[in-house]
């Protein structure tokens, strides 16, 4: 089966949760009616089906490979492929018009984001990556720099990458060895190598734009001493046409457990005299600016984890309806579909109530950037922009670890033919394994969590939240049967979430490895008391109009449904996640080195 977005559930959370009415309001967003917004969405839907999805499984049995020392071609039909895509305008949906992109705001590219996704992790990854450079140069670019690079990055004419980790420098950046020397000129000599770079070459587009973290030779030791540079794979003339190769070279690519086909290389910088390179903002500011392309970058991966959940289960669900065996047990007169069985509905009702609520909350998180980014009061955008950074490492954390639950009841609702490449459902487990590891681990996400985002303000943006948790809390109370029973979830939640973070504040300075060491607790305790919160909300409003008898009855009464199973069967563990978070940490720090 191919796939099919799921657009009356993306409409009525963009609509619903997340605001769509009042970011349409905002400044620079009038652009983004509802009818605009569903035309888009529709638009983007039929491509995603239609020309990205096919590519899915081909992309996993024929791979991109590497030949002739430097080369890397890619499965094929991505190359024409990617060009329709950019000609279509999909590189631009959030980026500006001056450009030659849509500027329509963030939460109705979020939407576009998961679909791509879910049609194809590999192919997804490049427009992704290309995403961040345009991030960062925006913010940080010189308007030479913009002039040069962001309408051919807008219009998919050219791809970007993201250069951190090098051999000896994973996660910890300021071990970066790659040299930039200055050359008089204004260029600089960029050389080093730097592996794991997602597309970092390939035949899709005419130039591939490197922003690259280098050391100039007086810079200072450490992550203070990092710079951003522009490595172009083909140096650009001064009319804007592409000049000679620049001396930056693939010398392999991996050989990876999933999302094959996105070729990750091995870069080679300056072997043959040096590879120019050209200053991004100011030196030694390189990790702040890098980090614009990595915020967008963890969003965006985050969206990965709902669009692979979302096609895996679409597809337990066809194969449930499919694959007849053993009779229900109420009785019958001979086997049915396995979708009859109890322990398969839960399987299912577990992959739909984790994508709905992992939706919710990226969508909700999307809206809160428009508003940090758009509205004219500057408190409100203030208050926006510190809601944004807190929920970042959470949509990117919990979303991409529960995909590799949802994933992984894909596979156990197959049986034994999950395990089966033929089926196709293995290939969705093993592409999502990547996510809780690139764009910072769920740990890191979950130390900036507890670190930058918790203890740095004495918990307070956790706080209000947590309050806002409660008034929806308070909304409950009135509902029916099946809204008091998520009210009850909700409220023991709120409140394990809420103990959580003073734990982290009040202990931060008298036991910092304890308090870390709940760090993924902490951040997978805050993804199901926030996602429950949504799913409450989504609740409220569908129980509202079955009573005023709007629209699908059918769909309404599911969102009560799922919501209800959210609380019943994953919000009921925030008790368990408080109690390892608060009580737990000696039991993490109880062997010595050596017992290990």
């Amino acid at each position: 089966m191919s796939y099919v977005a799921p657009l009356k559930d993306m409409l009525f959370v963009l609509n619903e949760l997340a605001g769509l009415a009042q970011v349409n309001a905002l400044p620079g967003c009038e652009d983004a009616s509802p009818e605009t917004v569903e035309a888009v969405l529709e638009e983007n839907a039929r491509f995603c089906g239609e020309v990205i999805a096919p590519l899915n499984v081909a992309g996993d049995k024929e791979p991109s490979f590497w030949h002739d020392g430097d080369k890397v071609t890619t499965t094929k039909g991505f190359k024409d492929a990617f060009k329709a895509f950019g000609e279509a305008g999909w590189q631009g949906v959030q980026h500006p018009v001056d450009f030659g992109g849509q500027g329509l705001p963030k939460l109705v590219a979020t939407p576009c984001i998961e679909m791509l996704n879910a049609a194809n992790l590999s192919f997804a990854l490049c427009p992704l990556l290309t995403d961040g450079a345009i991030e960062a140069l925006m913010t940080a670019g010189s308007d030479e720099q913009k002039n040069i690079y962001l309408a051919n990055l807008i219009s998919g004419k050219w791809t970007g990458t993201m250069n951190l980790t090098e051999p000896q420098a994973g996660s910890d950046l300021a071990l970066v060895r790659t040299r930039a020397v200055p050359q008089g000129d204004g260029t600089y000599k960029i050389s080093g190598t730097k592996i794991f770079i997602t597309y970092g070459e390939h035949d899709m587009a005419e130039n591939i734009v490197h922003l690259v973290l280098a050391r100039t030779p007086d810079a200072p030791e450490g992550v203070k001493g990092i710079s951003l540079f522009i490595v172009p794979k083909f140096m650009v003339n001064a009319d804007g046409s592409l000049g000679a190769r620049n001396d930056v070279h693939c010398v392999s690519i991996e050989h990876k457990l999933g999302i094959k086909a996105s070729p990750t290389a091995v870069l080679q910088f300056g072997d043959h005299g040096g590879a120019i390179g050209t200053l991004v903002g100011e030196e030694n500011r390189g990790l702040e600016y890098m980090f614009i392309m990595m915020n967008a970058a963890r969003f965006a991966v985050g969206m990965q984890g709902i669009g692979v959940s979302e096609r895996a289960y679409q597809k337990a669900v066809q194969y449930a309806r499919d694959r007849v065996q053993s009779r229900d047990l109420a009785g019958s007169s001979g086997p049915v579909a396995i979708i009859h069985h109890p322990d398969v509905r839960r399987m299912l009702m577990s992959m739909r109530a984790h994508t709905e609520a992992a939706r919710a909350l990226a969508y909700v998180t999307a809206a809160a950037h428009d508003v940090a980014h758009h509205h004219a009061d500057e408190a409100t955008r203030k208050a926006n922009q510190a809601f944004y950074e807190y929920m970042v490492p959470i949509v990117k954390g919990w979303s991409t670890e529960m995909s590799i639950e949802v994933a992984s009841n894909g596979v156990q609702v197959h049986g034994g033919m999950g395990f089966i490449e033929e089926t196709g459902a293995a290939q969705y487990y093993r592409d999502a394994r990547i996510l809780t590891i690139y764009e910072g681990t769920t740990a890191i996400q979950a130390n900036d969590l507890v670190g930058r985002k918790t203890a740095r303000d004495g918990g307070a943006m956790a706080k209000a939240i947590v309050a806002q948790v409660r008034r929806t809390e308070e909304e409950l109370a009135s509902g029916s049967a099946d809204l008091q029973a998520i009210r009850k979830q909700l409220a023991a939640g709120s409140k394990a979430l809420e103990e959580v973070i003073n734990h982290v504040v009040g202990n931060m300075k008298s036991d910092i490895k304890g308090v870390f060491a709940g760090s993924v607790a902490y951040l997978k305790l805050a993804g199901v008391v926030l996602g429950g919160w949504q799913m409450a909300r989504a609740a409220l409003i569908a129980e509202s109009k079955l009573k005023e008898g709007e629209g699908d009855a059918k769909f309404y009464q599911a969102k009560i449904a799922t919501a209800r199973f959210f609380a019943d069967h994953i919000l009921s563990q925030a008790a368990g996640y408080r109690a390892s978070i608060v009580e737990g940490s000696a039991g993490v720090l109880a062997l010595a080195e050596d017992q290990f």
